[in-house]
């Protein structure tokens, strides 16, 4: 005999049900947010949490009766994963943004020393900025990259091949060109 549900699912709206419905049958979804959304969808239409788990491949109640909650106050965001542990992010979508602007700007030999974005140098420009990240580690910075889509290789800024400034103890700048680059090369 089944134990009464405490927190019974809610009417579900029509757009809920749909989004519902396409998220069970979708073949390029999740494969967590499917089970999630049978599990939903069972309940919804009269199964018990028990036989909603089992419709939905799980074999406890309880984990189905936790989502139920969840839906109940949060709605299709119960579909989605939650922080698993760890430490919480300390750099949210505003940060993270900043990053990604640094990042596109092409970089000034004069203020950031360098004529290409490595990593180490695009956390000090992140640091030295006036509205900058001060504690950012080059950690982040690649996690937020590869977010973002992007390779480091693929994306960076290219110095021409051959030449270079040399830097010397006066102060001044040289640019050194190199004849043999291009048979170097192949």
């Amino acid at each position: 005999m089944s134990r009464r549900q405490k927190d019974p699912l809610r009417p579900l709206t029509p757009a809920e049900r749909t989004t519902l419905e396409q998220t069970a049958r979708a073949q390029r979804e999740r494969a967590d947010r499917v089970v999630r959304a049978k599990a939903l969808l069972a309940v919804a239409s009269g199964a018990t949490y028990t036989a909603a788990a089992t419709v939905a491949g799980r074999r406890s109640g309880d984990g189905v009766a936790q989502l139920v909650a969840r839906f109940n106050r949060h709605g299709l965001a119960a579909l989605d994963r939650r922080q698993g542990g760890g430490a919480p992010r300390q750099y949210g979508p505003v940060e993270r943004a900043r990053i990604l602007a640094e990042f596109r700007r092409p970089p000034d030999r004069e203020r950031d020393g360098t004529a290409t974005w490595s990593l180490s140098t695009l956390q000090r420009a992140l640091r030295r900025a006036p509205d900058g990240l001060p504690t950012v580690s080059v950690a982040i910075i690649l996690a937020t990259l590869w977010e973002a889509g992007y390779t480091f290789q693929q994306s960076r800024t290219w110095c021409h091949t051959g030449s270079a400034q040399r830097k010397r103890k006066d102060g001044t700048v040289r640019t050194v060109t190199d004849p043999l680059a291009t048979p170097k090369k192949s």
